[in-house]
């Protein structure tokens, strides 16, 4: 968690609190996963915004725009918004516009997005946008017509180009997809740290204590794509960070029930059902299995645990890079 001599400020949608950040240079996007290709557009906005001497912030859109475009298709997001907004908070960002994307904001026209919100809701001063970013009704607004206009009105417009990591796009798909595969090693290079998911712990079937691997479960996005298997992860409890490994599945030697994600923290006793967990993803172990028996699992569990004390050893300390939110 970073330090700030500011608090991060939050605008959602016409609140009045804007004073502080009135005049931004924004930073434009979705920002699913605050990525390594997101942190090029922040960054751009940050450093036009310092050279300006004007606050510089993110304008962001929820709930996802294609869970509203697309309802039929769900969408596996990297962040919910809350996380979103705090890893925008370990950024230099000053804080977030947070705009309701709904059917009637689709309706906008592009001229009325710059009209309406850049230019008399948040009085810009500046914008960055990637190279493939489209807004207003069926995205007719290009990066090249928000420069245009910029240009026309009196504010200029960064336009970042693609960025890649040997040879793959930084893109919010690429990840998604890595994720899907259990890459949680490859997906971290693309984001720049660990992914995570956040979530109260919640009770179970106390099955992990019988075999000497209590375990801490949090019941996950249905829309979560993540691999079924065992990670080797560090994890957030109640502010203490801790090492562990973590089964995500539907446990086929007992129950093929609901995908659960299952943690066990090393050399930890204690009681954390209701706590918020961050769950870090930081090596991938083995998919997950069906055992002949308990004794089979639990040797199985055994070596687990070894080999993720040595991923996490391999990773050094990383940790997504959260801000404090007010």
């Amino acid at each position: 968690m970073i330090e700030r001599s500011k608090p991060f400020v939050v605008v959602r949608d016409d609140a009045p609190a804007i004073a502080a950040l009135k005049g931004a240079v924004v930073a434009i996007g979705n920002f699913d996963g605050v990525h390594r290709g997101h942190r090029s557009v922040i960054d751009a906005a940050v450093a036009r915004a310092r050279a300006l001497g004007r606050p510089a912030a993110a304008l962001t859109f929820e709930p996802h725009p294609r869970s509203v475009l697309r309802p039929h298709e769900p969408v596996f997001r990297l962040t919910d918004e809350r996380d979103k907004l705090r890893l925008l908070a370990g950024t230099e960002l000053d804080g977030a516009f947070v705009l309701t994307f709904d059917r009637a904001f689709a309706a906008t026209s592009a001229e009325a997005f710059i009209e309406r919100i850049l230019i008399e809701r948040i009085a810009v001063s500046g914008a960055s946008i990637g190279f493939d970013f489209h807004f207003g009704m069926a995205r007719r607004g290009s990066p090249a017509f928000l420069a245009a206009e910029g240009e026309r009105r009196g504010f200029s417009v960064a336009i970042m180009p693609p960025l890649e990591d040997e040879g793959r796009p930084v893109s919010a798909s690429s990840i998604r997809a890595a994720l899907a595969e259990g890459r949680v090693v490859e997906a971290a290079e693309l984001l720049g740290y660990p992914w995570f998911v956040s979530g109260s712990v919640i009770g179970g079937e106390k099955r992990g204590r019988t075999l000497g691997y209590p375990t801490a479960n949090l019941r996950l996005d249905p829309a979560c794509n993540l691999k079924h298997g065992i990670y080797a992860v560090r994890v957030d409890a109640r502010g203490a960070i801790r090492e562990g490994v973590a089964s995500f599945g539907r446990r086929p030697t007992f129950d093929n029930g609901a995908p659960l994600l299952e943690v066990h923290l090393f050399d930890f006793a204690g009681d954390l059902y209701g706590a918020p967990l961050d769950v870090a993803f930081v090596g991938w172990i083995r998919p997950e299995l069906k055992f002949d028996s308990v004794s089979e699992l639990v040797a199985r569990m055994d070596e687990d645990s070894r080999l993720a004390r040595a991923a996490l050893a391999r990773a050094g300390d990383a940790f997504p890079p959260f801000g404090p939110l007010a």
